[in-house]
């Protein structure tokens, strides 16, 4: 009987320690990211994957929610006193992962910090220039001031992230490296391998909560193959931006489970209608020419035409992908029913060529990130075939986002692919950031890459800006749209569909913002 003791026990030991292991393993988490993250410092470059990550660490004023409704953050409450001032009550006894107390001083030096950041590809000026004056009432009250009405704060204090106000001299590589990614969200940074993976552990002191992750690592894997191939193998838990060549074979795979939700993203292209000489267009010889014909909105509207949305919603994106004729999917606020999907027209696209001027077409080279949007190369590629049938000779770059977003930024390119998110919900974020005439004191174009300008758009927008009427506001969103639109500002393609799959035990709730957050995937079982 001793030796039957003994061998019970012994199994007990070995039950109970499988039992802390297992129980260990399955509080860790690892997600495969589908682009790549060039900077932990939440104020540097506004763009998704960033935004993404900075999340998990920071926390904002506003959150929202898987619909982007606005929802309380480190903001507990919010109102007008009066028509050019917003209170905010803050939330109490919040932690910044050092252990000091967040205030009303950490959202005025965040804030503050916003405009400094130097050498920013995309800034978050669009979402601070309307603040005229901060007031600090108290430790945990703030108010803004607005030089006109300003109905969208909320919103838009749901872009800008708070640090800590003893990080908020520190520079971009600070963050990087750690030393001031100080924030009050639910993870704590471990540590960044650039161009690899972010290594994350729980903050227990989180307001929220405790997540049900430990340790969550995000591993950068832009490579499609690659990404799919480690959800397949165990090596991640979950993915987000599935391949669209994949769904059928991961939906039928009884191990993986497939989300998804139409998305706020819209991929658009833009072109440089502003410049007399393009670097990129030429004639079918390559030589310059006279003047840049991407100036000329007959041109605009002939390569809209000659584009078949249909065919590459289809074929490049395999049906996951809705086609668009605007910058908001239906039923968001500022849609309007006045545009359509532009028709595929190749004979009519021709004969606006030739009315301005091309009736022989020139040349054109299309730029594209090739690991940023889904199918992002192959799509250039398709809409280069498309122009070449109507008698534009096109070429496409393709690179790696990390090179070309500065590089779009900095005008370089003729006729760009792009994908935008509204951060905000409402049409206002595409038209203040993509078609507004760039200014940079007021933060508008902060991404009008293509320098579009059109005084009634800009007067439109400034006026919506400053209506709080909901139904007054959104019809001057709509006409704005309307205007911008008509006049081939952007050529908007299509809306992504949001993509995530996870493996069997592991479950998440799609969301349109696209965003992949660690502490929002659940283990099946927890209710």
């Amino acid at each position: 009987m001793g030796s039957y003791r003994i061998l019970v026990s012994l199994l007990s030991f070995f039950v109970a320690v499988c039992g802390a292991v297992a129980s260990s393993t399955a509080a860790d988490l690892t997600i495969g990211i589908g682009a790549d993250v060039t900077s932990i410092d939440p104020h540097y470059h506004n763009v998704t994957p960033n935004n993404n990550v900075a999340a998990h660490i920071f926390d904002y004023l506003v959150l929202r929610d898987e619909r982007q409704k606005p929802i309380p953050g480190l903001a507990e409450s919010w109102k007008t006193i009066d028509p050019l001032t917003w209170e905010f009550k803050l939330r109490r006894g919040v932690k910044f992962h050092d252990g000091s107390d967040f205030t009303a001083a950490d959202v005025v030096a965040s804030i503050e910090r916003v405009p400094e950041v130097p050498n920013s590809p995309s800034p978050f000026t669009a979402f601070t220039k309307q603040i005229k004056e901060m007031i600090v009432v108290d430790p945990y009250t703030i108010r803004f001031r607005t030089a006109t009405p300003y109905p969208l704060m909320p919103t838009d204090m749901t872009q800008v992230a708070i640090v800590s106000k003893s990080a908020a001299k520190a520079t971009t590589e600070d963050f990087n490296s750690g030393r001031a990614a100080v924030g009050t969200g639910p993870y704590k940074l471990v540590r960044f391998f650039k161009g690899d993976r972010i290594e994350l552990a729980r903050h227990d002191g989180y307001w929220g909560g405790k997540t049900p992750w430990e340790k969550v690592t995000l591993r950068l894997l832009p490579n499609d193959a690659s990404r799919v191939a480690a959800l397949l193998a165990g090596d991640v838990q979950a993915i987000e931006y599935v391949p669209t060549s994949d769904v059928a074979k991961i939906r039928a795979d009884k191990g993986l489970n497939v989300y998804k939700i139409i998305a706020d993203r819209l991929i658009y292209l833009h072109m440089d209608s502003e410049r007399d000489h393009s670097p990129f267009v030429s004639d079918k010889a390559g030589r310059p020419l006279a003047t840049n014909p991407l100036k000329d909105p007959r041109v605009r509207k002939a390569l809209s035409k000659a584009i078949n949305r249909t065919a590459i919603v289809d074929k490049v994106m395999e049906g996951e992908a809705v086609a668009s004729g605007q910058l908001l999917a239906d039923g968001m606020f500022g849609t309007t029913r006045n545009l359509k999907v532009e028709t595929y027209d190749p004979e009519g696209a021709k004969k606006l060529l030739a009315e301005a001027g091309y009736p022989d077409g020139f040349g054109l080279t299309i730029h594209a990130p090739n690991n940023r949007y889904v199918n992002d190369s192959k799509i250039a590629q398709a809409v280069a075939q498309m122009l070449t049938r109507v008698g534009i000779a096109c070429k496409v770059e393709a690179m790696p986002s990390a090179t070309f977003f500065p590089q779009a930024t900095d005008l370089k390119f003729s006729f760009m692919v792009l994908g935008w998110s509204s951060g905000t919900g409402e049409a206002s974020s595409p038209l203040k950031a993509l078609l507004a005439t760039y200014n940079k004191d007021k933060g508008f174009g902060t991404a009008n890459r293509g320098r579009y300008s059109n005084a009634r758009v800009d007067a439109l927008l400034e006026e919506a800006l400053a209506t709080v009427d909901d139904p007054k506001r959104e019809a001057l969103l709509q006409r704005a749209t309307e205007l911008a639109i008509n006049d081939t500002g952007i050529i908007p393609l299509h809306f992504q569909v949001n993509l995530w799959a996870t493996r069997n035990g592991i479950t998440y709730l799609p969301r349109t913002d696209e965003n992949t957050l660690a502490h929002k995937f659940r283990p099946a079982a927890a209710k």
